[in-house]
């Protein structure tokens, strides 16, 4: 008899250890262990940080500030006081891009933010709802569709004005059909589940339903698309900046940065190539890391 029970007690002290172990690797630690496999993700995944570190403390990290002008220094090729060299007007390119990455950053999350709010609104309301009410928003998001981002964004930021919150704005609306059809397209594979029957027969309403139930298990692709959505954001507010819609100087804007710098790139070259390069890594960057959320996502993928 008392071999059985210390074998029960055995069996017991391993299964409550296994227990415990389970709780401790949640779904998102599961998920952050496969993207820790991918070194590349993982790469991109630190230039980011690094990029939000440079925007925190710009202020304390930029050896001049973003319009300090000297103009007996301008058109200073790289040098030991200037590392990257200065502009037309004798501002130091370094900390000119130290501080764009405050404002790109910026731009490219609230401008996700704003998209995926409201596409995931949309996008939650026709996959619930269905019907009529599903076929009027999926139209009114292919008549979005239809039209070019960029083309669009530039009309709303031509109606409202440039600026920086414009520019944010007119970037997130181009932005709200894709949410909204990837989020439908996650709440149709999951509105008729057990779950959400189980919610609904204990009498929850259908915003609990949604938020509670629904949204939590359509987080997945919403991340993948947000991530990737920040690195199109930038890259349309540098196009809309390039062109001269988008935010206006001295604030300094990689995009128009760019744009400033183009008629010297013959002669003064670093002028618009550390701004170039500097969209360039940042976009790299973000579709790095966004590849490699979209592999530990995916289900298939899962042990």
């Amino acid at each position: 008899m008392s071999l059985e029970k210390t074998s029960t007690k055995t069996i017991d002290v391993t299964n409550n250890n296994a227990a415990k172990k389970k709780k401790k690797t949640g779904p998102w630690r599961d998920v952050f262990n496969r993207l820790k496999k991918n070194k590349m993700a993982m790469f991109g995944l630190v230039i980011i940080i690094l990029l939000v570190f440079l925007a925190l403390s710009a202020d304390f990290i930029a050896p001049y500030g973003y319009d300090d002008q000297n103009l007996k220094d301008r058109l200073i090729s790289p040098n030991s006081q200037y590392l990257l060299g200065t502009d037309n007007f004798g501002r130091d390119i370094l900390s000119r891009i130290i501080y764009g990455s405050r404002i790109s950053l910026q731009v490219g999350f609230i401008a996700v933010g704003i998209s995926a709010i409201i596409g995931g609104a949309l996008g939650s309301i026709a996959g619930y709802y269905g019907g009529r009410l599903d076929n009027f928003i999926m139209r009114a998001m292919d008549i979005l569709l239809a039209i070019p981002s960029i083309l669009l964004a530039i009309s709303i930021v031509a109606a409202l004005g440039p600026g920086l919150q414009n520019v944010m704005i007119a970037v997130g609306i181009g932005s709200i059909p894709s949410y909204a059809r990837i989020v439908r397209a996650s709440v149709l594979s999951i509105r008729d589940q057990e779950f959400v029957e189980a919610a609904r027969a204990v009498g929850a309403n259908d915003f609990r339903i949604i938020t509670k139930h629904i949204l939590p298990n359509a987080m997945a692709p919403i991340i993948v698309q947000a991530t990737l959505g920040v690195a199109g954001a930038i890259l349309s507010a540098a196009g809309l900046s390039f062109i001269g819609l988008g935010i206006q100087p001295p604030t300094p804007e990689w995009g128009a940065m760019l744009s400033s710098g183009r008629e010297y790139l013959r002669d003064n070259w670093y002028v618009a190539t550390f701004p170039g390069l500097a969209i360039m890594i940042t976009i790299f960057a973000l579709n790095l890391l966004g590849d490699g959320l979209r592999d530990a996502l995916d289900p298939r993928l899962k042990n």
